[in-house]
């Protein structure tokens, strides 16, 4: 059923398999098949890619970094533009998170207390403050067509009064972002917090819902727990977050990860690593993962994978793909980066369609047997 909050965007369901679900995340910028996965632009640009490459992908939505993108180059430069959309060329919808991940990541450079957050630039060393208020602020002068509330995302181990403290916090934090929030065309959407705690996760989402936000999201997940405590997570909540709205399930991750999470009802991931792997030449293939640094590749003259339309795997050998990133050649990093993440989209679309035939549950098996930590091309 389509259902609008806050905003223009229209979320429908169009299928279901078990509690996976195939649907639309309809924007005035442009449609979003879900499940889906945007690449990671932190600076507003996906690292060796442009917005050609990233269509090409088969990526229709992208993800920009608040903080960073309001430490470089600065609000004032990007709203001359008239927000993020114009300052980088992307014509396709827009997801800005908020800075709450750098309250984790950044630990080292940030003290925080119950109105906001204070970075030290990791750029400069420059004092920077961020508040919920300040967070919407620069997203509503971003533009994107999804935004984050300010959330305080726990380290993995957290203790007890760790994850009580910063649950109180992002929830205090959501309040005054969804009071602050006032570009009505923009989507909110709220963040689940409470580490790996399920009761802490059913009273956040509980906290969380009467406030009306557009969409949920899973934070705080992929910091370092073991696979089998965030899948207990996302299993306590995939009867309890909304029908009628998307679910984002923030920072992940490796294919197999995509694959479980969408089982249990996720429809929106973000993460670095299809492009970070690109570039170090660890690839994701139909057939396994190929390390294309191995000597093996010197001489081999087939596509990385046959089954892939990447211009990489269309036009050119493992060897010679071997040899550019062996002399440190900057084309092998477009080329294997838009390779991973072309994977990454047709992993997707293949999901999607299995889930409008009915038949997850055996593509799933598939995929996830292909996982491994060690090379399984030959």
């Amino acid at each position: 059923m389509p259902c609008g909050f806050l905003n223009v965007m229209v979320f429908e369901c169009l299928a279901r398999d078990g509690h996976a679900r195939r649907g639309q995340m309809k924007f005035p910028r442009g449609t979003v098949d879900t499940p889906a996965f945007m690449p990671v632009g932190t600076y507003g640009a996906v690292k060796g890619l442009d917005a050609a490459d990233l269509r090409m992908s088969g990526s229709r939505m992208v993800l920009g970094n608040t903080l960073h993108l309001a430490l470089r180059p600065g609000i004032d430069v990007i709203s001359r533009f008239g927000g993020l959309h114009a300052f980088i060329g992307w014509e396709g919808p827009i997801l800005t998170d908020s800075g709450g991940f750098q309250v984790m990541s950044l630990g080292a450079l940030r003290t925080i207390d119950e109105e906001g957050v204070t970075f030290r630039a990791p750029v400069d060393g420059r004092l920077f403050r961020l508040t919920p208020e300040r967070a919407i602020a620069i997203q509503e002068a971003l533009g994107s067509d999804v935004c984050m509330v300010l959330d305080h995302c726990p380290p993995y181990p957290a203790s007890p009064e760790e994850i009580e403290r910063s649950l109180a916090r992002s929830i205090l934090w959501a309040e005054r972002s969804r009071r602050a929030h006032e570009r009505e065309e923009q989507a909110l959407f709220g963040i689940v917090q409470g580490g790996v705690d399920i009761p802490s996760r059913l009273r956040a989402f509980e906290t969380l819902e009467p406030m009306g936000f557009s969409g949920f999201a899973i934070g705080g997940l992929a910091v370092g727990e073991p696979a089998p405590a965030r899948l207990a997570i996302l299993d306590a909540l995939k009867t309890v977050l909304p029908q009628d709205r998307p679910r984002y399930l923030m920072g992940v991750g490796k294919p197999a990860d995509l694959v479980t999470a969408v089982l249990r009802g996720i429809d929106l991931f973000d993460c670095v690593l299809p492009t970070r792997n690109g570039r170090n030449a660890h690839l994701f293939t139909s057939q396994g993962v190929l390390r294309l640094r191995n000597a093996r590749y010197r001489t081999d003259e087939r596509p990385i994978d046959p089954d892939c339309p990447c211009p990489a795997c269309q036009r050119l050998s493992r060897a010679y793909l071997h040899h550019l990133d062996r002399v440190g050649d900057p084309l092998t990093l477009r080329l294997l980066s838009l390779h991973t993440l072309t994977y990454y989209q047709t992993l997707l679309a293949r999901l999607r369609t299995a889930i409008e035939a009915g038949r997850l549950a055996p593509v799933a098996q598939e995929i996830l047997a292909l996982e491994g930590d060690g090379e399984a091309v030959r």
